[in-house]
């Protein structure tokens, strides 16, 4: 139970903002400039320490952002690793998922592909309390929906 010393810290929240955003190239421009300009935050600050945060991925990873705004104009905000589809997709090698996921399969992939994206989802703040099994089931059910095959060896 929270103390009222503790109920009087905490700040009241204004909103809370769901974005995905390129790796390390966040500019004031749409999606992040409208999402954070409405409630008159500091975009270059959120701007600058995103692209701070996430500059050892790759340009144009997408990024997921859960920002939290507070009634006082400040933010805190959390970068989450990209979907588990958007992984699927660039170790696949394809655009688009399958149109007819269980009829069609538009690609295959190796188990050693889905431990390796599952060692990468591992460090999100969401899946740390998740074992790698439960991970790797996770993606294998995901991509049996895409229409990815999941094979032992190529």
């Amino acid at each position: 139970m929270a103390t009222l010393k503790d109920a009087a810290a905490r700040k009241p929240i204004l909103a809370t903002i769901r974005l995905i955003v390129p790796a390390g190239t966040a500019r004031p421009a749409p999606p992040v400039g409208p999402a954070l300009g409405f409630y008159r935050l500091n975009l270059m600050a959120f701007c600058k320490d995103f692209n701070a945060r996430t500059q050892k991925y790759k340009a144009d990873t997408p990024m997921q952002v859960t920002l939290t705004a507070y009634k006082d104009s400040t933010f805190e905000f959390v970068v989450k690793s990209p979907s588990v589809s958007w992984f699927l997709k660039k170790a696949a090698g394809i655009e688009t998922a399958s149109s007819r996921p269980g009829h069609n399969a538009v690609s295959s992939l190796t188990l050693r592909h889905v431990y390796e994206i599952a060692k990468l989802k591992q460090s999100d703040p969401f899946c740390k309390h998740m074992s790698m099994e439960a991970l790797c089931k996770s993606i294998i059910g995901t991509a049996n929906s895409m229409g990815i095959e999941i094979v032992r060896d190529l």
